[in-house]
């Protein structure tokens, strides 16, 4: 069995699993309680199935916060197993909730990594592509940029090894600042520059296509 495999089949399961709790609602009535846990576990269930998939299913931002507070139902139901004296019920019911909910908040943390693909926009995966091109032939690619309409910018962009860094200058005089950050994926790269600098990829690409190739 290989992995995509493995993530279908727990998709699947946890699928059942809420349409079993809806049912069990359905008949019984449920309380506010199990209405909420209902909730968490449809956004959770939704979100399994787009990491799954490789889909954008909301945000990107959506899904960190949402794995910690499943982090924090996880640990709330560890907090009462060890500082209460549950029945036997209570304890099988609360150990559940912590296995079940244990795997899905770590997928949905990774999915929610803006650094990957499928969180990038048909542009940024164009503009990853010839970044990664031009990186391929030099070191480094420079781009300076000073226009009356933002602030002047310089990104310096290196490869190294399976990552990108791309180091910024933005603005000028005392309004100067300097940061730099590291992607695995050129889309976010890409991304970056475009959403932090007045500079684009196109830029790059204008610099750099017909310099020989230095790398």
């Amino acid at each position: 069995m290989n992995l995509q495999r493995a993530y279908a089949l727990l998709a699947m399961f946890y699928t059942v699993l809420l349409a079993v709790g809806v049912l069990a609602v359905v008949m019984g009535g449920g309380t506010p309680l199990s209405l909420l846990q209902l909730a968490i576990g449809a956004v959770s269930v939704i979100g399994l199935w787009g990491y799954l998939l490789g889909r954008q299913v909301m945000s990107w931002r959506t899904w960190r916060p949402f794995a910690g507070v499943l982090a924090i139902g996880i640990a709330a139901n560890l907090w009462l197993v060890f500082t209460t004296s549950p029945t036997s019920a209570e304890l099988t019911w609360l150990l559940a909730n912590v296995i079940f909910t244990s795997l899905p908040a770590l997928l949905l943390f990774r999915y929610g990594d803006r650094d990957q693909d499928l969180w990038a926009s048909p542009a940024e995966l164009e503009g990853g592509r010839a970044l990664n091109a031009l990186l391929e032939r030099r070191r480094e690619l420079q781009v300076e940029k000073r226009e009356e309409s933002s602030r002047p910018a310089s990104v310096n962009v290196f490869r190294e090894g399976d990552h990108y860094r791309a180091c910024v200058v933005r603005g000028q005089g005392d309004a100067e600042e300097r940061f730099e950050q590291r992607f695995r994926r050129p889309a976010t790269l890409a991304g970056f520059i475009e959403t932090f600098t007045c500079i684009e990829v196109r830029d790059f690409v204008a610099k750099y296509r017909d310099e020989p190739d230095t790398a």
